[in-house]
């Protein structure tokens, strides 16, 4: 992946129009997968466990999360009195949330912190009342492959790296199809080649890895704080301006509830202030009138959908915060803070009240997670998820059937950026809009120029010469 600045030199390569900007993009698109597939291939992997979620978990743990009536008659238990079963089977940890059945076979989840900082999810039978079991939610299928999806489970260091890849997935796809359309005749004599599969599967997901990559963004720690902090510096926000979130005064709302149920938290909402519960006066220990049914009951007249997650009050002035769900329509989130002692409404946020780049982004978000158009976003989502499998597959077993023994087989050719003002400006243009992108692009032109092309060896495995 270098350049050819050098004037003598240009006068002895094609246009940057021909073969030489031909080769120079195959050599980038050629480097670049060497970073991007590993990292493609679990995210596309993940992305599928994610998808569907809703149906592989309770296959897996059916003995938790499926329930049935005892009889036809049967009448469901509160929320009040499943959080009390809960309460006393579990006496020393904190309930942090409870999230309804979604539907008459499913059971009440609780989210629960334990002393030890743990979490754990508890599964209630909504019929009597009865706790079920729990288990870990980040050691669940669904759970892990968030955990992989958004870090690689390695913490920051794994996040820095998914953020690295995704920048140069996006020079890897627009690199892709222009070797697609100039490619076409070597092609066509090969139809039926490991090459031209591989052309069609990224011709096919190229535009939809290209949306999946770029409406990711938002949620890296790098890029999205930094797109936040500049937005929130013009007046507007990638993220909500909610006067209220949640129970506990000194956190957020995604901070109320355990890592993997961030994702009940809609995300234009995760970065809330917090709102507060008015203690009645002269009455510093009085208790709170309201539960987790007021909380719900208030929230369903004011419009919020089931099921819903209910963020519990952890502090004396905490309140209800319920999050309406929305899962396949992001214009359609709410939250509503309940008082814990008169049972009033503090505040609400949703949608409707959200920034413009927040409404953009939450759409966005439901596209990327494949729920905002129904069965046919999950569809192709779960498609588009295969397509960049199999890019990930047939791409390193071409460059494997057709590289010499004992060679890498690099593509040779530089970036004739002086003979080429435009593609010289795109390349900055792409620089400063990714700024990890365009760091690690002057890290390898450093090491070519410093390196590589000073040591023979190097130069020739790496057809750098």
């Amino acid at each position: 992946m270098t350049t050819d600045l050098h004037p003598a030199r240009l006068r002895t390569r094609t246009s940057a129009s021909g073969t030489g900007l031909f080769r120079a993009f195959w050599r980038w698109h050629f480097y670049a997968a060497f970073l991007v597939a590993p990292v493609l291939l679990v995210l596309a992997g993940t992305g599928l466990i994610y998808l569907f979620r809703f149906q592989l978990e309770p296959l897996l743990h059916a003995d938790l999360m499926e329930v049935s009536a005892p009889s036809a008659d049967s009448i469901r238990q509160p929320y009040a009195n499943q959080l009390a079963a809960v309460e006393r089977s579990f006496p020393d940890a904190t309930v942090l949330s409870m999230t309804e059945p979604r539907s008459e076979e499913r059971s009440t989840v609780f989210s629960l912190a334990l002393p030890d900082e743990s979490t754990r999810d508890v599964f209630v039978s909504p019929y009597g009342a009865e706790v079920l079991g729990s288990l870990d939610p980040d050691t669940t299928l669904s759970g892990r492959a968030v955990r992989l999806h958004s870090e690689l489970m390695a913490g920051v260091w794994g996040e820095r790296m998914i953020e690295l890849a995704a920048c140069w997935a996006i020079v890897m796809a627009i690199t892709g199809y222009y070797l697609f359309f100039k490619g076409r005749r070597a092609r066509a004599r090969r139809p039926r080649s490991l090459r031209s599969r591989h052309a069609r599967f990224g011709l096919a997901g190229g535009i939809g890895l290209l949306f999946l990559l770029v409406s990711g963004l938002p949620w890296t720690g790098f890029w999205g704080e930094q797109a936040q902090r500049l937005a929130t510096g013009q007046g507007s926000s990638l993220w909500s301006l909610d006067h209220g979130a949640v129970s506990d005064p000194a956190s957020t709302l995604d901070e109320s509830l355990p890592h993997s149920h961030a994702s009940d938290v809609p995300w234009a909402q995760g970065a809330s202030p917090v709102p507060r519960s008015s203690r009645p006066s002269g009455e510093p220990g009085e208790r709170s009138i309201a539960n987790v049914d007021t909380a719900v009951a208030v929230a369903a007249e004011a419009g919020l959908r089931h099921p819903m997650t209910v963020a519990l009050p952890v502090a004396g002035d905490g309140v209800f915060s319920v999050i309406g769900f929305a899962f396949d329509a992001p214009s359609d989130e709410r939250t509503v803070h309940v008082d814990q002692y008169g049972g009033g409404v503090v505040s609400t946020y949703g949608f409707e009240d959200y920034p413009t780049l927040a409404k953009v982004v939450a759409q966005g978000i439901g596209l990327h997670e494949g729920r905002s158009l129904g069965a046919w976003s999950m569809a192709g989502s779960a498609l588009l998820c295969l397509l960049v499998i199999a890019s990930c597959v047939t791409g390193p077993l071409m460059w494997w059937q057709r590289r010499p023994s004992g060679s890498l087989a690099a593509p040779r050719g530089r970036l004739p950026l002086r003979g080429s003002p435009a593609l010289l400006a795109g390349l900055v243009a792409l620089g400063v809009l990714l700024p990890f992108f365009g760091l690690s692009v002057l890290v390898v032109l450093l090491l070519d120029l410093l390196v590589v092309r000073r040591v023979p060896w190097l130069a020739a495995r790496l057809n750098a010469s």
